[in-house]
């Protein structure tokens, strides 16, 4: 018997979704088989053709059966190549949930170690309860070592309750955030696992000083694989962790931008004192600057003569961010709104997103998209890069016709048109006719929280791990279909 199938992309609505991963139809010679994407609208359907002829060569059913091995694993590739990366979690949201663990979750966020373990895949929080953490904070410790001492908690490998109960010899030494700062000496940053009788299981810094062993709790949260979050009875310490740690010296931006490359941008700011003020003013809780090269600023110069002094000040406060964005979070943003420090917190205005290609990035508003051309200063909790473009806001500035049509659809909220107010804003290019007021500077209190920097994903059931059990089971399925040639 002949055959020959072929694979052809179909488009569906999002509700078909919800239909079985593979229908038959017994009652007709052509046997359809479809797999559906796991996670969008776009489905594969490969046909399997009885007595008819989809490629000029068909083939022999014994063929087709010594082709079965390869055709799954192409099946597999092309289910896998529909399948987006899973978002990652939030260690601020999971412990919002648990009040128990607030103290320790908001100095996790203080010393932006939150921000860490959200950037990282494969990570263990060893959590310490509130009455664990005032033993802690009663040694009156700075803010730099009592984020040393908060890194021990943190390991980078995977144990969940179950592999603790598992470990190899009854006992193991994991790497903590801490040995990978660099601020530990030698091992002092490694962690001591230990699986006693009776499912006793403690936790204890490689050079603890005397201090005694932590004690396995509970599991608060676990996503396989991903993150573990458990409770341990005290918190871990170590002589090398409350060590006192040096301030780093303060980040003078205008003198760093100058000497890389964003000279002309240092010189708007400086001619801005109050706009200056306002990025200095978060240097210490947080600050990521994008500022355009030398380059881009003067190509734009006409534009910004024509701002008025309001004007010019958002658009050179729409250049920073009110919280630190290392390259890596600056990935993880998924596209998501940011706030800037022109963000006026009533409108909700000011914003744009940060996508990620490889390793390049690009900052788009609605009417430029700029890319990140090199790293000027990476130093937690401050970061500049510079950029190839200014970035353009819509409240400044005309979209393009071509961006507008080209938009999606806004939200229904957003539906009401504006009275016919601004002839003005027929005459090409260049800011509106009537600017929008300056916007009060975000202080730190404004800043968006790591609940901003990357949302967790409560449905974390389709992590990776569940993704491929799908998509391998898809495979079986079409081999087994194939089979009953």
């Amino acid at each position: 018997m002949g055959g020959a199938f072929c694979i052809k992309p179909v488009s569906v609505a999002k509700s078909s979704l919800l239909q079985d991963l593979i229908t038959t139809s017994s009652s007709s010679p052509n046997y359809t088989l479809t797999l559906f994407s796991l996670f969008s609208s776009s489905v594969l359907q490969l046909q399997l053709l009885y007595h008819s002829l989809a490629f000029p060569l068909p083939l022999p059913a014994f063929a087709m059966r010594r082709a079965l091995p390869l055709l799954a694993a192409s099946l597999l590739l092309l289910a896998a190549a529909t399948v987006p990366v899973v978002r990652g979690h939030n260690i601020t949201k999971i412990l919002a949930q648990h009040p128990e663990f607030s103290t320790f979750n908001h100095y996790l966020s203080a010393t932006h170690l939150a921000s860490e373990i959200n950037r990282r895949l494969t990570i263990t929080v060893l959590a310490v309860d509130n009455s664990g953490m005032s033993a802690i904070l009663g040694k009156h410790l700075s803010l730099l070592t009592l984020r040393n001492v908060l890194a021990l908690h943190i390991l980078t490998d995977y144990y969940g309750a179950k592999k603790l109960h598992q470990l190899t010899g009854g006992s193991t030494i994991s790497s903590s955030v801490f040995q990978s700062s660099g601020h530990a000496v030698g091992t002092t940053g490694y962690i001591n696992i230990t699986d006693h009788r009776r499912g006793k299981v403690t936790f204890i810094a490689h050079d603890a000083g005397g201090a005694a062993p932590a004690v396995f709790v509970k599991s608060v949260k676990e996503i396989p694989y991903n993150i573990s979050i458990l409770q341990i009875s005290t918190a871990l310490t170590s002589p090398e962790a409350e060590a006192p740690v040096a301030a780093p010296a303060p980040v003078n931006l205008t003198e760093v931008m100058s000497r890389k490359g964003c000279k002309a941008f240092a010189n708007l700011l400086l001619a801005n004192p109050d706009v200056l003020k306002a990025f200095q003013s978060n240097l210490d809780s947080g600050l990521t600057v994008f500022c355009p090269d030398d380059d881009a600023v003067d190509a734009f110069a006409p534009k910004y003569k024509n701002l008025t002094a309001k004007g010019q000040a958002a658009l050179l406060l729409y250049h920073g961010l009110p919280v630190y964005y290392s390259p890596q979070l600056l990935k993880t943003t998924s596209g998501s709104p940011l706030s800037t420090l022109a963000t006026d917190t009533h409108s909700k205005n000011y914003k744009y997103s940060v996508r990620s290609d490889g390793d390049a990035i690009t900052v788009k508003t609605h009417i430029v998209t700029a890319t990140i051309t090199s790293t000027v200063v990476d130093q937690d909790p401050d970061a500049i890069y510079a950029i190839d473009k200014v970035l353009e806001p819509r409240e400044l500035f005309k979209v393009p016709e071509k961006v507008v049509s080209d938009a999606p659809a806004p939200a229904p909220a957003s539906h009401k048109k504006k009275s016919k107010k601004k002839p003005a804003a027929k005459h090409g290019a260049g800011p509106a006719a009537s600017e929008a007021d300056s916007p009060t500077p975000a202080g730190p209190d404004e800043a968006p929280s790591d609940d901003d920097v990357a949302s967790d994903t409560e449905n974390a059931a389709f992590t990776a791990s569940a993704a491929w059990r799908w998509l391998t089971a898809v495979a079986a399925a079409s081999v087994a279909a194939l089979a009953l040639v």
